[in-house]
């Protein structure tokens, strides 16, 4: 997976799933309930790397996505974030970009080290050929929860902030670049092959706003990144971009994109740069559903990009009613023969 995202064609494609840890695993929910709470299941070295690496022992996947989550960044920088039961996550909101700048960097990182330390236990534990992924939110997603205090919304309150007061979420979006960027660098020094940005909220946004809050802020990470000394690949996954995707490829500076579940392939192929390796777009309901039709559909997204280096993934996050033969079924239709 790391030569792929390095640019090169591999067949069979390496393959890694969006949120293959998670609830449709007996074993992860056999951890999860040894802890307090979801935050202190993140905070677990020793959960939250069992977490990570149970999909890659079950599946025998090509990538291990490191367990944590996109909020923990906010919870760092002071936002007191909190999971509720059946509801989702909750963050003081914040409305001036000096909300986000309160916490120095040495006190966001020390509060961030266990994830450090779960990096370095699953490198230890992981078959060195598995590519390791660390993460983050990018800075337009995590900055939606950061204004609405919430998931689950349409966005328009943070589109709406960022019309009415544009230097504010400026100043937020730099805030949490800055953090971000450190962050991302303490798990590629603690073991991680690659980094993947998750802007899961890119979906509905006009080119102009596009432009300032999602390939400005990124483009501006990732160069923090390379200056920090961060030579990993980084991943960028702009889910609901559509055709904006080619904008985000050409202009951010990532190394690779990830497709969500609409863009069309022959389309995107034909626009992203040439040679610039991608991830996705299988339907996570398609997944679900199964059927004759879901190997075909696997075979279907690998022959629409056999012309570049291409990573097996979902075009969002597996889901908790995923059967488990559905998942080794897609495996093994990637594995075998044609």
């Amino acid at each position: 997976m790391l030569k792929v995202l390095k640019g090169e064609r591999i067949d069979p494609v390496p393959v890694w799933m969006m949120r293959q840890a998670g609830r449709h695993l007996p074993e992860y929910r056999e951890v999860r309930a040894r802890a307090r709470d979801f935050l202190d299941f993140c905070y677990s070295p020793s959960l939250a790397a069992e977490a990570t690496l149970q999909p890659v022992r079950r599946y025998v996947m090509d990538g291990a996505i490191l367990f944590a989550d996109i909020l923990l960044v906010l919870d760092a920088m002071g936002r007191n974030v909190r999971f509720l039961e059946g509801e989702g996550p909750r963050v003081d909101p914040a409305t001036r970009g000096r909300d986000l700048a309160g916490v120095p960097i040495e006190k966001v990182l020390a509060k961030l080290a266990p994830v450090g330390e779960t990096v370095e236990r699953v490198r230890a534990g992981l078959d060195p050929a598995v590519t390791l992924i660390g993460f983050a939110g990018s800075p337009w997603t995590v900055g939606v929860y950061a204004i609405e205090g919430r998931g689950g919304t349409d966005k328009a309150d943070s589109r709406r902030f960022g019309y009415e007061h544009p230097l504010e979420l400026d100043g937020m979006l730099e805030q949490l670049v800055e953090a971000s960027a450190h962050y991302l660098k303490m798990q590629a020094d603690a073991g991680a092959d690659a980094l993947m940005l998750f802007e899961s909220w890119a979906e509905g946004l006009p080119e102009d706003a596009f432009e300032r809050w999602v390939i400005g802020p990124t483009a501006r990470l990732v160069k923090r990144l390379r200056a920090l000394g961060v030579t990993q690949p980084i991943l960028g996954f702009p889910r609901g971009a559509g055709m904006l995707v080619q904008d985000y490829a050409e202009r951010t500076g990532v190394n690779a994109v990830g497709l969500d579940t609409a863009i069309p392939l022959k389309r995107a192929n034909a626009i992203l740069p040439r040679g610039m390796p991608v991830q996705g777009n299988l339907d996570p309901m398609r997944l679900v559903a199964g059927g004759p039709d879901l190997e075909a559909r696997v075979k279907e997204i690998v022959a629409a990009l056999k012309d570049r280096p291409h990573i097996f993934n979902l075009g969002h996050g597996v889901t908790p009613e995923t059967p488990i033969a559905h998942v080794e079924r897609v495996l093994h239709a990637l594995r075998s023969p044609a």
